[in-house]
């Protein structure tokens, strides 16, 4: 007898089918291959579609849909190979039951980022002053994150911004080089370009010595460098007057370093030089002076005397021509926390025992004697050779030792103790010599 449900009186009771598989979210990168399972029980003489949206891909292990990508592996799961963007979204494993019961996956596709340049060829050209705006376009999923780095070949590349533009003002020839923007969103590599920035600029001189010793019968380099990414012509000058290639002058161009060579030099060779650089956008002008008188002198003698009443000045001087003559002026200087009153200048007129430290420098000393102890001093020296007097020299200040203060210390420095406790004493004795002598700190952390 049949029943109203189509099966027979007689027939055995049926178990209803039932998945042993679970609906779940798959992450996938594009261009790779996913399986995505449907695992059912009991299936019987029921069929399993497989769906995405309305469109059926599969009936059994009968491929409906014409996409070879697309196919039934193991018992009903479905692979795709190769997938694409398009691939995303919900795949239904369906029991072609009176009930449809349906278990759904959900497909995401990641994508590895790209990135695209503004201007196309990365290339940006701006004058000087002006505002320049870089920009990477970025694409893919999840939604890249975009770094701005300037590159360098020597500290590496410098973090700049982390937004899909870079804006920098009033460009010059520091914001010249290489910046490369990266996009990451966590699939596969970072991707990177680089955009070359040209400024546009006159063109801007340093020189090497603004202040050149020479004497008669040597050969003197003098050296500007040009900056700048215009093609400019490079002209030397003395006292004015345009410089040509002799048999003893000679102008040689490397890269950005150009050099005036000048042989078996002459006293009419004597004089302020200047190098000038022309190019379409201006002209800029660097002055050298060339003389034979002594450069000021340069001390190297330590700041805090080893003594109390007398300290050894030393110091080095170039001068190609031998010394005829030195002075040297010092003045005690008294102070406290709240003020510097300088006293008077002793002068002494020296004449050189100079020892040659390189065929162009003297190294001198001198002791000056009968000083105040725990006292701070400055100190000046001016020379002269046959050419004349140099630049009076920059102050040198110096101090006498404390006898009370320092004994015990100088003893700890002599028996080269180093235990904690006793670099912890000397410290606090030397910090008792800054309050005294009012001694700034950072000559203190020099000092030691």
């Amino acid at each position: 007898k049949s029943l109203p449900n189509g099966s027979f009186e007689n027939d055995p009771p049926t178990v209803a089918p039932k998945f042993l598989s679970r609906g779940h979210l798959y992450k996938v990168i594009v261009g790779e291959t996913i399986e995505l399972p449907c695992k059912v029980q009991n299936l019987g003489s029921f069929v399993l579609l497989w769906r995405k949206g309305s469109s059926v891909l599969t009936a059994g292990h009968l491929k409906i849909t014409r996409d070879p990508r697309f196919k039934i592996v193991g018992d009903y799961n479905l692979q795709i190979n190769g997938v694409k963007t398009q691939d995303a979204g919900d795949y239904i494993c369906q029991l072609g039951d009176q009930e449809n019961r349906d278990q759904v996956h959900t497909v995401e596709i990641l994508v590895p980022p790209t990135l695209r340049a503004l201007p196309h060829n990365g290339q940006v050209t701006a004058r000087k002053g002006s505002t320049v705006t870089l920009e990477c376009k970025a694409s893919g999923n999840p939604v890249p994150t975009i770094y701005w780095f300037k590159k360098d070949v020597f500290s590496g590349p410098t973090h700049l911004s982390d937004s899909s533009t870079l804006i920098l003002e009033n460009v010059d020839r520091h914001h010249a080089g290489i910046y490369q923007c990266s996009a990451d969103n966590g699939v596969k590599e970072r991707v990177s370009m680089d955009i070359q920035l040209t400024i546009l600029s006159p063109p801007e001189i340093t020189v090497e010595k603004s202040w050149v010793h020479a004497a008669e019968g040597y050969d003197v380099e003098l050296v500007c460098i040009v900056h700048g990414d215009v093609s400019s012509e490079m002209m030397w000058y003395q006292n004015s007057f345009l410089l040509d290639p002799t048999d003893r002058r000679s102008m040689y161009p490397r890269d950005d370093r150009y050099s005036l060579i000048i042989r078996n030099f002459q006293s009419s060779d004597f004089g302020n030089y200047s190098c000038v650089a022309d190019n379409a956008l201006g002209r800029t002008k660097k002055y050298i002076e060339v003389s034979g008188r002594p450069g000021p002198a340069d001390f190297i003698s330590p700041a805090l005397s080893g003594t109390l009443d007398h300290y050894n000045l030393t110091w080095t001087i170039e001068s190609i021509p031998p010394l005829e003559e030195v002075k040297l002026l010092y003045r005690r200087l008294l102070m406290n926390e709240t003020y510097q009153h300088p006293g008077k200048w002793h002068e002494f007129h020296i004449k050189p025992i100079a020892i040659r430290s390189d065929s162009t420098h003297y190294l001198m000393s001198y002791v000056i004697k009968n000083l105040e102890h725990n006292a701070v001093y400055e100190a000046i020296v001016q020379a002269r050779n046959k050419y004349g007097w140099n630049e009076i020299s920059d102050i040198h200040q110096f101090y006498t030792r404390n006898h009370d203060l320092l004994f015990d210390l100088d003893m700890e420095y002599k028996m080269g103790t180093s235990t904690a406790t006793t670099n912890n004493a000397s410290f606090g004795k030397l910090i008792s010599i800054v309050s005294i002598l009012c001694i700034p700190m950072k000559v203190l952390l020099n000092l030691m």
